[in-house]
């Protein structure tokens, strides 16, 4: 399959690509500063332009989204419209363009994330992008036309991680990248639409 990756150079990113890529697929990578194609999700023109550059594929994959961590006291608008436009419409706007540029049978593959399911402190924005992406596409997927299936993966924290975020995950308990990237691969040579596949 020709598949086009938004987000290829993040933890999840290079994890899913390397799994793609160990079953022969073609991958197109895609970010806001690296990959065979630059693309900012905030900018409708922008993701337009990826499609025009891409072309045609069997398989769009985000892994990318942006959200700022903030409790909810001191959390504003401006702050929360990062995962707005990001995060939550930027991978939206992916589907509604990409859709256009998917072969029939083709498939979107978005994400969402655990804490919309588990909250963590300073989270709630994140969790609000989440929870939007994950109801997008449970009911975009009686719409697609021509066999086109969409589903999302709701990542836990990743053992590859936890040095990193670690402090804001206590408690919880880590998931393989392994476990994460067999969730992308299902979505894209399986069947299935309509799905969120939680990696808890």
């Amino acid at each position: 399959m020709r598949i086009l990756l938004v987000g290829a150079s993040g933890t999840i990113g290079q994890l899913v690509t390397h799994r793609l890529l160990a079953r022969n697929h073609e991958i197109i990578t895609a970010g806001r500063f690296s990959g065979d194609i630059h693309v900012d999700l905030t900018s409708k023109e922008s993701i337009e332009n990826l499609f025009k550059k891409a072309g045609a594929v069997d398989a769009i994959i985000s892994t990318a989204g942006a959200a700022e961590f903030a409790p909810v006291h001191s959390l504003t608008p401006e702050i929360n419209q990062t995962a707005v436009l990001s995060k939550l419409l930027g991978q939206i706007n992916l589907a509604l363009v990409g859709q256009h540029y998917l072969y029939e049978n083709g498939s979107i593959t978005l994400i969402t994330g655990i804490m919309k399911d588990d909250p963590i402190p300073g989270g709630a924005s994140a969790a609000m992008a989440n929870g939007g992406v994950a109801a997008f596409v449970k009911s975009a997927a009686i719409d697609l036309k021509n066999g086109q299936r969409i589903n999302c993966v709701s990542p836990n924290i990743l053992e590859e991680s936890m040095e990193d975020y670690g402090e804001s995950f206590i408690g919880f308990t880590p998931v393989s990248g392994k476990e994460v990237a067999n969730a992308f691969l299902k979505s894209v040579e399986g069947k299935q639409t309509g799905q969120e596949y939680k990696v808890y």
